[in-house]
């Protein structure tokens, strides 16, 4: 049963237009700022037993640091297949089902949705030194302004070729559209899923109403030969963009990561770690309820405040380091348990 109070906010998610979405922010009873980034993080698409909470690390036992950069020469993260960790001397984790002897040190990103959270992913890849190729519901001529922004690193293309052309993929649709992903293109690879569910924008899904699955997990069950991983979904798309840092940065944010394969959440947590985050480990798909929409670990952990930001309408973005992010993970309660969903 949908509270009146989420009801209202749901809402406001599924009717408020992009411009306004981008601005829009309510305040909760008990005076927490709420963002509604997700809503409208696909304006093409819109338009149409607890398991560790660690940081991840391939290296050491206990999970508390990341890999420092490697010894050698810089390559891009799912390309480190000959690198070692400084910290440990050991040899860095391959990510041989994700690079594909590209010959160089590029590697491509495909997005299946090119909006809020989709650019700013690409965004920050093409930073990073990533070819990206973008995709949306209404045809790629409609994201020439985007890929002119990017530049020569950027193309775009039709939702298949996104997902035959990526070596990543980060799907970032809205939830309803799940099963218009192509399969066949993403076989073997590493999905990212950047989902929430809304129940007035996506319809009601029984299976997330009664708490029996995932979001995540409907898209793993759709694509029963990709590796997905969630993540993404839990910060709004401005302070996707704002609170990225390099490597040792004191006030770099981590992100939440939940996922099935655990090579798979290697690959996204050298992604991660390229776009400028550290990763907390969530544990497998089931657990990624716990930074689902209006958990403690929902993107309000990352909302702060400044009279700048408060003018415009927009609260500006916190770092939220490894700690804090692993407590609001292990404070997550489930929609049954706080009044419904």
């Amino acid at each position: 049963m949908v509270s009146t109070y989420r009801q209202g906010r749901i809402i406001l998610y599924a009717l408020a237009d992009t411009a306004l979405a981008e601005l829009l922010a309510t305040v909760d009873p008990a005076g927490s700022t709420l963002d509604h980034h997700h809503q409208q993080s696909e304006r093409d698409d819109a338009e149409a037993a607890v398991h560790p909470l660690s940081a991840v690390h391939p290296h050491r036992p206990d999970g508390t640091s990341r890999c420092p950069e490697p010894t050698a020469p810089p390559r891009r993260p799912l390309m480190r297949t000959e690198t070692t960790c400084l910290e440990c001397g050991q040899p860095s984790v391959g990510i041989p089902s994700v690079c594909r002897g590209l010959g160089s040190d590029m590697t491509t990103v495909g997005l299946i949705g090119s909006g809020n959270i989709g650019g700013t992913v690409a965004r920050l890849a093409v930073a990073a030194g990533y070819n990206v190729v973008l995709s949306n519901s209404r045809g790629p001529e409609t994201l020439k302004e985007l890929v002119d922004e990017l530049g020569p690193h950027a193309r775009a293309a039709t939702p298949g070729e996104a997902a035959e052309a990526g070596d990543l993929v980060v799907v970032t649709i809205p939830l309803g559209a799940y099963r218009s992903v192509p399969v066949e293109p993403l076989a073997g690879k590493v999905v990212i899923d950047t989902n929430n569910y809304y129940p007035q924008r996506d319809g009601q899904i029984p299976e997330l109403d009664d708490e029996s699955t995932t979001t995540s997990e409907l898209l793993q069950r759709h694509l029963p030969t990709s590796k997905v991983v969630k993540t993404f979904n839990n910060i709004y798309f401005k302070h996707l963009l704002s609170l990225a840092r390099p490597v040792g940065a004191p006030d770099r944010s981590a992100l939440s990561i939940a996922g099935d394969d655990a090579e798979a959440k290697v690959t996204v947590t050298a992604f991660l770690d390229a776009l400028g985050y550290n990763t907390v480990d969530a544990g497998p798909l089931a657990e990624g309820w716990r930074f689902q929409r209006d958990t403690a670990a929902y993107a309000t952990l990352y909302f702060g405040s400044s009279p700048d930001a408060e003018q415009a309408g927009i609260p500006a973005g916190v770092p939220v380091d490894v700690a804090t992010v692993r407590a609001a993970l292990a404070a997550a309660r489930r929609y049954a348990d706080t009044g419904g969903n």
